[in-house]
């Protein structure tokens, strides 16, 4: 198959999704070509050796990949955010048909769908889309803005006929199915296809790291905003400082919310921070990590969301503090990885880290086998490879395309 991916977000920003599996698929046989823009994320300025232009063709990892023009931006303003979005849905949709080869599916991997639609309707290509946010909700849930009923209506409306569009449908959890459904999606045109990880920076040997007496480390690593909702975190090191003081907590990463956890832990000698580290180097600070802490703040959306992070944390091998609801927390408790407490809950939130401070290293590193083993068999890079090729090669042929 010739296969376009459009993407918004490709190496060198940190991507697990685009040229891993551009290249997975090419190793299939496949003619892979990506179209994306211009590396800004995640601070919202364009890579040094880049400049925003119409139109740049390079090569990557030996996947061709075209860039075209978008607005770069990834801070607190929800207008400038927003912006960020459409300016790539657009430059794709109206550039990257008359810059790009005639694939013969597209693989739209994109909030908003736009491209998808108008590479159907100028090119008569087919298109899967892969939604990782339900849109408008994912805006309410992220608190970027508030929408209108007018264009609340509109924004329905538009992501109604996107759905209508597609070939197939692709979503991160069965939750998702089950809300695309109650929207009028026909069950047999959607695939769930759990998300992979980032594998080329997972750590190159296991780690099982002895406690003896030292701390228990609890590591969250990655963005700090307002979905991950940490505050309550940051209270429970609080209330165990004194009643656990061996345990720690560790923040790794950015977000709009650091200054304010920050400021919220000060004195707290139970908590630490790190700045945000290159892609390449996470997997040697989790090696480090005795637990590995996921959180999204209590939402209904949140519920059916299964945070990437989660088979991050699975592969690399060690045990999971989820404060997950819905199917991010089932996947933990399938995976026998770890212990889920109720977000925001900080109650629950110490029960669990006092219950995982008095087990032993033994049954520490067991759980964090599992978690590996659970990752291999069943969220795997050639797993979802293997299934993604099956959902593209569906999306071409009209007698299996709606099929389960």
């Amino acid at each position: 198959m010739k296969i376009l991916i459009m993407m918004q977000w490709c190496r060198p920003e940190p991507d697990f999704k685009c040229i891993p599996m551009a290249r997975a698929l090419q190793a299939r046989g496949h003619d892979v070509e990506v179209l994306t823009g211009f590396p800004n994320y995640p601070g919202g300025n364009v890579y040094p050796g880049y400049r925003i232009r119409l139109l740049q063709r390079e090569c990557v990892e030996g996947v061709p990949v075209i860039r075209v023009p978008i607005y770069p931006s990834h801070d607190r303003s929800s207008i400038k955010r927003a912006l960020n979005y459409l300016s790539f849905a657009c430059s794709a949709a109206f550039i990257g048909p008359f810059a790009t080869r005639k694939p013969d599916v597209v693989y739209v991997y994109n909030p908003m769908g736009l491209p998808g639609l108008v590479f159907k309707v100028l090119r008569g290509v087919p298109f899967v889309y892969d939604i990782q946010d339900l849109w408008p909700d994912s805006i309410n849930a992220s608190g970027m803005m508030r929408l209108g009923r007018l264009p609340l209506a509109l924004m329905q409306y538009f992501f109604a006929h996107v759905y209508r569009s597609a070939s197939k449908i692709i979503v991160l959890s069965p939750g998702f199915k089950r809300a695309l459904e109650k929207r009028g999606v026909p069950p047999d045109k959607v695939e769930v296809l759990f998300n992979w990880c980032n594998e080329d920076a997972l750590p190159s040997k296991e780690s099982q790291r002895d406690r003896g007496g030292d701390m228990l480390d609890i590591v969250y690593a990655g963005n700090m905003g307002r979905p991950q909702a940490l505050e309550c975190v940051v209270e429970a090191a609080r209330r165990l400082v004194v009643a656990c003081p061996r345990v720690r907590f560790t923040f790794i990463g950015g977000g709009t919310e650091v200054e304010t956890l920050r400021g919220r832990s000060a004195g707290l000698a139970n908590v630490r921070f790190i700045a945000q580290v290159p892609q390449e180097e996470i997997g040697r600070h989790l090696q480090q990590a005795d637990v590995l802490l996921v959180h999204l703040k209590k939402d209904p959306l949140f519920a059916i969301t299964v945070p990437s992070k989660i088979q991050f944390y699975l592969a690399t091998g060690k045990p999971i503090l989820a404060g997950v609801a819905g199917d991010a927390a089932a996947l933990v408790q399938r995976s026998y990885a770890g212990l889920t407490f109720e977000p925001e809950n900080v109650d629950s939130l110490v029960k669990c880290v006092t219950q995982l401070e008095s087990l032993t290293t033994t049954a520490l590193n067991a759980m964090g086998q599992k978690g590996r083993q659970f990752y291999q068999q069943e969220l795997s890079l050639n797993i979802a490879a293997n299934r993604l090729e099956s959902i593209l090669a569906s999306a071409l042929n009209p007698s299996t395309r709606n099929r389960p």
